[in-house]
């Protein structure tokens, strides 16, 4: 007998399916031999046919058929969902997830080993057939169940455990990062005690810095107050004083010119500008000579 790779409840399983498909294949084909009877019967009572009665009766044979070949390959669609909905379903149930390669479904060497599982299925019913019926046994409930069951339960056990153990980290851990927080708020508020002190002396020192600056600004806005009335009255000292010089300036020069014109008056003036005269007349005398 040919296997399917599958255990002995899921082949039972396939072999009642095949069973059924069986069924519903013959009938079928049984609906579409009584098509073709029909048409012998309805149609085929005379011996001589023209060419456009044949091809009438071949029309409307292709009709039906082509009917009832669609209407049957639809309903094995449908069929073939419902029974995958069953599987999914209780699969579903123990929170499984199934998939389906459906390229499997066109697998010229799968279909030949499951054509000759059924060959081999059919014979072999056939066979029983003939002899004692054989009630079959009741399988135990639920036995694959049972077996999922407990592995679950042993894999949640062991997450269980795992979790435990996790637990029991962090609890350390957050024992140990609560006694590192109740240290730093301790460190924080012996700090912020610190800053407060420490603010109320800048505080102090501020406002003393702000008195000096405040005595220091005052000091200067005097300073600058009568530095700029000294100035002011120093321009006006130097302008009158420009002045006295301007004016003591122009009496000298007047004073030089009056002295000078004296000078040119006298005798002594008079008798040295003769003498230079002379001097300047023997000089050139003397540059023709000797340029000559």
């Amino acid at each position: 007998q040919a296997e399917l790779g599958v255990n002995e409840h899921h082949q039972n399983e396939v072999v009642s399916y095949m069973r059924f498909a069986r069924f519903k294949r013959g009938m079928c084909l049984k609906t579409v031999d009584s098509c073709f009877q029909d048409l012998k019967d309805s149609r085929l009572v005379e011996e001589t046919f023209t060419v456009d009665e044949v091809i009438d009766m071949l029309d409307g044979l292709q009709s039906v058929v082509h009917s009832e070949v669609e209407s049957e390959l639809i309903n094995t669609t449908y069929t073939n969902v419902l029974l995958l909905r069953q599987l999914f379903s209780q699969a579903e149930k123990w929170y499984l997830k199934l998939q389906t390669d459906v390229s499997d479904l066109e697998n010229r060497e799968l279909l030949d080993q499951v054509a000759e599982f059924e060959k081999s299925e059919y014979t072999s019913s056939n066979k029983k057939s003939t002899a004692d019926p054989i009630k079959p046994k009741l399988a135990p409930l639920n036995e694959g169940g049972s077996e999922l069951l407990n592995k679950t339960v042993a894999h949640l056990q062991e997450e269980n455990e795992k979790l435990k153990t996790r637990l029991r980290t962090i609890e350390t851990q957050a024992t140990a990062a609560l006694d590192e927080k109740s240290k730093l708020e301790k460190s924080l508020r012996d700090l912020q005690m610190i800053q407060g002190d420490q603010k109320n002396n800048a505080n102090q020192d501020i406002t003393e810095l702000e008195n000096k600056v405040a005595a220091l600004k005052s000091q200067f806005e005097k300073t600058l107050n009568d530095t700029t009335a000294n100035q002011k009255f120093l321009e006006e000292d130097l302008v009158t004083t420009k002045h006295d010089l301007l004016k003591v300036q122009d009496q000298l020069s007047t004073a030089e010119k009056e002295l000078e014109k004296k000078f040119q008056q006298t005798a002594a003036y008079r008798n040295m500008k003769e003498i230079l005269t002379k001097k300047n007349e023997q000089i050139k005398d003397l540059r023709r000579r000797l340029s000559k």
